[in-house]
């Protein structure tokens, strides 16, 4: 398990980035090594600090796995960090990735909060038909993560799990809950100490 690359990117005005106009979704690998702030990557911008610039959405990783499903679905290549993510994995199960659960990447640790929310910002720097529907019905969202501790990173580091709730809900689970799964929501509602 291990960091494929670091993706960080700058706020810019776009006429497709929703009623806000303006987006740091493009996010491009860096090669150096990044230092984990309190509230995201040093370099990386948010344009939409209401909706992506809580502690819960410090950084956003998504599988490699995952885009190369994409890339057979859509029949295109699709670069790391074309989904806006700050870090893109492998070997690493991020949808199955439990809430709450650490990881530690280079120096920083960070925990995961939850899945990553399609927007029409994402639906439109996609340009796909159907974009939002497609991918809450494939329930490959990624997950964001909070910082728990302050440290650096860098593309090749290894994912360390330092801990994981032994009983909890996936980032899958919930998003699919989210959506409307009423399976998986009463799975999550069964699941002991959760707060209804």
């Amino acid at each position: 398990m291990r960091i494929l690359s670091v993706n960080v990117g700058t706020t810019v005005e776009a006429e497709w980035a929703g009623k806000l106009g303006r987006t740091a979704i493009d996010k491009h690998a860096v090669t150096d090594r990044v230092e984990v702030l309190a509230n995201g990557l040093a370099g990386d911008e948010r344009a939409d600090k209401k909706h992506h610039g809580s502690p819960g959405h410090a950084v956003y990783a998504y599988a490699r796995e995952d885009y190369d499903w994409w890339e057979a679905e859509l029949g295109r290549e699709l670069r790391d960090g074309r989904f806006g993510e700050n870090l893109t994995t492998a070997g690493l199960d991020v949808n199955g990735a439990v809430i709450g659960e650490r990881w530690r990447v280079g120096s920083a640790v960070l925990e995961v909060t939850g899945p990553r929310v399609p927007c029409v910002v994402f639906r439109n720097w996609m340009d796909e038909p159907g974009w939002v529907k497609r991918f809450t019905g494939a329930a490959r969202p990624g997950a964001y993560l909070r910082v728990a501790e302050l440290g650096e990173l860098g593309a090749g580091d290894e994912v360390e799990i330092v801990s994981r709730p032994g009983i909890g809900v996936t980032v899958a689970d919930w998003f699919r809950a989210r959506h409307g799964d009423k399976d998986v929501l009463r799975r999550i509602l069964a699941v002991p100490g959760h707060d209804s």
